[in-house]
């Protein structure tokens, strides 16, 4: 039983494995990009081609419709406190627990959810003790 409550309390105060570890970030994410359900994009925000479009055609809706789906208010983005301790200094990241990785504020998926960003701790660590 103590075993359990410290690791669950270890659980709770670590950054999430994909925060840290460069290779497993770059493995889930890729993974996402190419999964014929999630198409994590767009690759390149600039010059994002035709992705909006595609997006649009999936969701059923217009691009100007599909281009305000972003991961920067998706109920799986975390830019809270404690998360923001876990990212690089730079860019415009949160912590996507859908599909554990770094995200992109400005990039979104074929399973963006409405209600987003996560900005408190509480839900957090609530999302983190479930397993994301």
């Amino acid at each position: 039983m103590i075993l359990m409550s410290w690791e669950i309390i270890l659980k709770e105060l670590a950054c999430p494995r994909a925060t840290q570890d460069l290779k497993l970030n770059t493995k889930n994410r890729n993974a996402a990009i190419d999964a014929e359900h999630i198409q994590y994009g767009p690759l390149t925000i600039k010059e994002p081609g035709d992705y909006w479009e595609k997006i649009a055609e999936h969701w059923n809706t217009d691009v100007k419709a599909a281009k305000k789906a972003k991961c920067s208010n998706c109920d799986a983005f975390d830019v809270s406190p404690r998360m923001k301790k876990c990212m690089p200094l730079e860019g415009a990241l949160g912590y996507c627990w859908m599909h554990d990785f770094k995200c992109h504020k400005d990039r979104t998926c074929y399973t963006w959810v409405a209600g987003g960003p996560i900005k408190d701790d509480e839900k957090s660590k609530k999302n983190q003790m479930k397993g994301g």
